[in-house]
């Protein structure tokens, strides 16, 4: 969604902070916005997809090149050795990365679209070898002789995989699903297609747009975990409307075709299907009467018995937990949620080995808990419970009897580790009093366990700490370091640190009595005699949080504090990882409720001695955009300037699952979207205004731009407009990154002086 795109990619204008006890620079240098865009990142070597290989020998992980930011090669951490290595040179490998219009589509939708080199890879069940992805190809490495990369496959293709016992590899192909038999030679034997009637509107082994966008699903088919048979997603997109969209170029205009489901209108007809990898006949599993539906998620069995899938209506106030035998297609429902909102969907659905049951994430009792309950879906007991929720499950050690989950339990700005037990505990304080935390250092822990749950890679960070990567055991105990990133005099932050400003952290009240988290940066060199300008930094849709206690060092955030500014970002009502109280606030009326609390904030700010209240200046993008605009027009009073980037400007514009979860279809209230939209409050804003698009955005269409012009220009209202050739929903060239950053610095320094 706008959302995500936004803090993973689009704008790294995150807040940060240093450790005070640092030694000061010899040479301090004042943070630019050519440094902040340079190599290597100022928060040091950052490291992504860590994975632990199944025997637990290696760690592996994605890394950055020190010349190039944005080029990423595959390292491996020998636990025996303590030895860190580069595995795989994408360079070597790949001189020349050439991407297909389908394979740049899908990054954009994974938010790696401003990447190169390896973005993936997947091991072998028996730790000896590696697929990698890389250019349109496909290679199989062998650990032992990483050098020695066998090429199995050349051309478009999506989505390869090693099948769960290390048999065959699987990919898509011209909308189709095919596999190699890996026993066939090293490169494999030739391609078996299992599909057949992929192409034109149908598509097979893929998630559709919606999926990708708003679903986190990535991926379109299953492997059975025996090697016995692959589920997979078809869907036909023939009765969603062809968006035509002008995607303008430095040097050339295209019309793009592109099926965009838009709120109200018609989605793909999708289906389910099982093959088995060496071919024969697909069948399709009924996924029941009603056509008009998602399928959100599908997971075998353990035993490879039974596929079970996950249905949501198209209303999302439904989700159907259904299993089908694989054998004879005979299916039951498990159970079903419901709310009167939406229900949200999450990916923490565990099936036990030692005991016939399953473990399952629910909302009903106001906040994410989790639930044990039977094959046939009898409740057994809850896992947790109490004034506070889960984010995800990370790992079950049945051994042990521990589910590890993380959770912001103790903080809502944190994520820390925890283990509850799997027997049944009873009693709500007795059931909170069980969780024991297994992370200690306050911040942010992003973790990755071995397969039983008994070591973790932890990533983390705080506003005092830069990203570090550590090999624990599952109590916590440091087996040893991967990257320390020790913040010192060699670390590429080390010239900036005597004017780096550290966050301070706080909470406001929502109209409703409700606690909002705010972050605030105070100008470097602060004077608390003096009046400062101020930089309102707001996202304020949901599924996101940006007020968090991790490092978000080096950025704009922090470059803008350095100019004088105060940055201020509040997290409203309707922002994530909360209760649903917080978040349902939103429902059939986006925009109101978000605005109130952002102008609490402001009001807040206002009212501090160091503050200078007739220059406050508000910047967004994506729902932040749609904010940015809302707000201007909501207090043109007390709204100095602000910057609107790839804004929401009417919900139907939009597509399907994200507005309609929280508006339902325009044809059911048409006053809902209205009311929800940009263009009846514009009349009221004064404020100077800058927006800004990306001309390929196929995110939040650039039609949505051109609908802010007309409506501004009819109402003779002056703006100021920046328009980016080639760019989609996150400005990603470097050289057109920074010409946004000095933009935005230069507008807001004319209008707020």
């Amino acid at each position: 969604p706008p959302m995500r795109v936004f803090l993973n990619c689009l704008f790294c204008l995150l807040s940060s902070s240093l450790i005070n006890t640092l030694p000061s620079s010899a040479h301090a240098e004042p943070l630019t916005l050519e440094r902040i865009l340079a190599s290597p990142a100022l928060s040091g070597p950052a490291v992504r997809k860590l994975k632990i290989s199944p025997d637990g020998s290696r760690v592996t992980f994605l890394r950055p090149r020190d010349d190039d930011r944005q080029q990423l090669d595959l390292w491996e951490f020998n636990v025996a050795e303590k030895t860190t290595r580069r595995l795989i040179d994408s360079r070597r490998l790949q001189p020349n990365e050439q991407l297909s219009a389908e394979e740049q589509a899908r990054r954009e939708r994974a938010r790696t679209g401003g990447l190169r080199g390896i973005l993936d890879y997947s091991w072998s069940p028996d730790s000896k070898q590696i697929l990698v992805p890389l250019a349109g190809s496909l290679y199989r490495v062998e650990v032992a002789h990483p050098d020695q990369a066998h090429k199995l496959l050349s051309g478009e293709f999506t989505d390869a995989k090693i099948s769960p016992r290390g048999r065959y590899v699987s990919f898509v192909q011209k909308q189709n699903l095919f596999v190699i038999d890996l026993q066939k030679g090293k490169t494999g034997g030739p391609a078996r297609q299992l599909t057949r009637d992929g192409g034109g509107t149908i598509h097979n082994a893929e998630a559709e747009f919606v999926a990708q966008e708003e679903m986190a699903q990535h991926t379109g088919y299953w492997w059975a975990p025996d090697d016995s048979a692959l589920a997979f997603k078809r869907f036909d997109e023939a009765p969603v409307s062809i968006a035509r969209r002008v995607q303008i170029h430095a040097e050339r205009t295209e019309l793009a075709e592109q099926r965009y489901p838009y709120a109200g209108n018609a989605n793909v007809l999708v289906g389910l299907g099982l093959v088995s990898p060496t071919g024969g006949r697909v069948r399709m599993i009924d996924l029941g009467p009603e056509k008009d539906i998602y399928l959100a998620h599908v997971n075998w069995r353990a035993d490879a018995k039974e596929v079970w899938y996950q249905r949501q209506s198209r209303d999302q106030k439904t989700l159907d937990l259904i299993a089908v035998k694989a054998d004879t297609l005979t299916q039951r429902t498990v159970l079903t949620e419901t709310a009167s909102t939406w229900v949200d969907l999450h990916e923490d659905l565990r099936f036990l080995k030692k005991q016939d049951a399953f473990i399952w994430a629910s909302e009903r009792s106001g906040r994410k808990h989790l639930y044990l309950y039977q094959l046939n879906g009898r409740l057994l007991h809850p896992l947790s419970a109490g004034d506070w929720g889960i984010d995800q499950v990370l790992a079950v050690d049945e051994a042990t009897g521990k589910v590890l989950v993380a959770s912001n339990k103790d903080h809502v700005t944190e994520k820390q580790v925890y283990a509850l037990p799997l027997s049944p505990v009873t009693g709500k304080d007795d059931m909170t009093s069980a969780v024991q935390r297994i992370t200690q250092a306050d911040g942010w822990h992003e973790a990755v366990f071995s397969a039983d749950g008994k070591v973790f890679v932890d990533h983390f960070s705080s506003p005092t700490t830069p990203p570090q990567v550590s090999l624990r055991a599952s109590d916590n105990t440091l087996l040893t370091w991967l990257e320390r990133n020790e913040l010192n005099q060699q670390h590429p932050y080390a010239p900036y640190l005597d004017r780096h400003v550290t966050p301070e952290f706080g909470t406001l009240q929502a109209e409703d009595g409700q606690i909002m988290h705010y972050s605030l940066l105070k100008p470097a060199g602060f004077d608390p005699q003096r009046r400062y300008p101020v930089f309102v930094n707001v996202y304020g849709g949901p599924v996101v949080q940006t007020v968090t206690r991790r490092w978000q060092g080096g950025d704009f955030d922090q470059y803008m504090a350095q100019q004088g500014y105060v940055v201020f970002r509040l997290d409203n009502r309707g922002s994530s990882r909360r209760e649903r109280r917080f978040t349902d606030v939103i429902y059939h009326n986006l925009g109101q409720h978000e605005v109130a609390d952002q102008l609490r904030g402001i009001a807040w700010l206002s009212e501090q001695s160091f503050v200078d209240a007739r220059k406050i200046a508000v910047f967004g993008g994506s729902y932040g955009g749609f904010m940015t605009l809302r707000m201007l027009a909501a207090a043109p009073d007390k709204i100095a300037a602000g910057v609107a980037h790839a804004s929401p400007i009417d919900w139907r514009l939009y597509d399907t699952h994200y507005t309609e979860r929280f508006l339902g279809r325009p044809q059911e209230d048409e006053k809902v979207y209205s009311q929800s939209g940009v263009l009846p409050y514009l009349k009221t804003l004064r404020s100077p205004l800058l927006v800004t698009h990306g001309m390929a955005d196929d995110n939040v269409l650039f039609s949505n731009a051109t609908s802010l012009m007309q409506a501004l220009n009819q109402q003779g209202a002056l703006y100021e407009l920046l328009t980016y050739p080639s760019e989609r929903h996150g400005i990603r060239a470097p050289a057109n990154r920074l010409h946004w950053y000095r933009s935005i610095e230069s507008f807001l320094a004319r209008r707020l002086n």
